[in-house]
């Protein structure tokens, strides 16, 4: 059994400082926030310094993930906790939903009660709040394109900093118009946009929460590849799973009409697999033909780990 464990070039990157930078920077903009909250008597300051908080909160969990992924395996947990990264994506999206949620009730019931904005003080502490999680989001960016544990913290941070962003906008237009209704539509105007992108989290997240194949795999392509393979007759028990958000496992039962190749064949399957379809760890069976006829599959394959 050929087995083979390629080490992902994304997950190479250390995003320790990352999450560090991000929770300190967010901490500081809540209490920012908490404190001029309360000098300015205005509640939305303070509920949105309590949604900065649920953010803080988000990054830790995705912290932990990915500090968690990293732990060699055990005899009890063989993959380690690489999924620990897939369930924090999941509780991130899930997480995201639930502000939205809030956000957009909030916008509602202002459209029936609408509220003078504090024009000066808010506009100012949003615009530290686009810093903030803008330069949070930034910390995040690439990493966001293949790991969705990584995607949940950007998602976090960049809708935030659309939120403050809206804000200073708005506040700005209603200082100039007295359009006072502009302020709950800008807010849902932005859950619109944010939830647009927490759909794909979330739905990613529970395929990997299903052992679902990844969304970076292409299974037509995979299959067409694998029964073009010279001297293989077919295959079967074909099955691509996320180990974790940045590693994919694959294992497959070959069929060959003779075994006098067998080795390099594994061997070429599991760098072509690895460079082409994004799968990092291979395991391939071998069976004869001949010998699979004979004994419906039993115990005449070769397997290459």
């Amino acid at each position: 059994m050929a087995h083979s464990h390629h080490h992902h070039e994304h997950s190479v990157s250390n995003y320790n400082s990352a999450f560090a930078i991000g929770i300190a920077l967010n901490l500081i903009y809540v209490i920012v926030e908490a404190v001029y909250g309360v000098i300015t008597d205005s509640l939305a300051l303070l509920a949105d310094a309590g949604h900065n908080l649920s953010d803080v909160v988000t990054l830790v969990l995705a912290w932990g993930a990915f500090a968690l992924a990293k732990k060699a395996a055990t005899d009890q947990r063989t993959y380690g906790f690489r999924k620990v990264t897939i369930l924090a994506s999941l509780t991130s999206a899930v997480l995201l939903l639930l502000a939205l949620g809030a956000i957009a009730w909030e916008a509602i019931q202002r459209f029936s009660d609408p509220r003078p904005v504090a024009g000066t003080t808010v506009m100012v502490v949003a615009f530290i709040g686009v810093l903030i999680n803008a330069a949070t989001a930034m910390l995040f960016a690439k990493g966001q394109k293949h790991d969705l544990n990584m995607k949940g913290a950007f998602l976090h941070m960049a809708g935030d900093a659309a939120v403050s962003l809206g804000v200073i906008i708005s506040a700005f237009i209603i200082n100039m118009t007295g359009w006072d209704w502009l302020d709950p539509a800008t807010s849902l105007a932005i859950v619109v946009v944010i939830l647009i992108g927490t759909w794909g989290l979330l739905k990613d997240s529970i395929n990997y929460s299903l052992d679902a194949v990844p969304s970076n795999v292409d299974m037509a392509g995979l299959k067409a590849y694998l029964a073009a393979l010279p001297n293989v007759a077919t295959f079967h028990d074909l099955h691509v799973w996320p180990m974790s958000t940045t590693e994919n496992a694959m294992t497959v039962h070959l069929v060959v009409s003779d075994y006098l190749q067998v080795q390099s064949l594994a061997d070429e399957i599991k760098h072509h697999v690895h460079d082409h379809f994004d799968i990092e760890h291979v395991t391939v069976q071998i069976e004869a033909a001949d010998c699979v006829c004979k004994t419906d599959h039993q115990s005449c394959g070769v397997t290459s780990n």
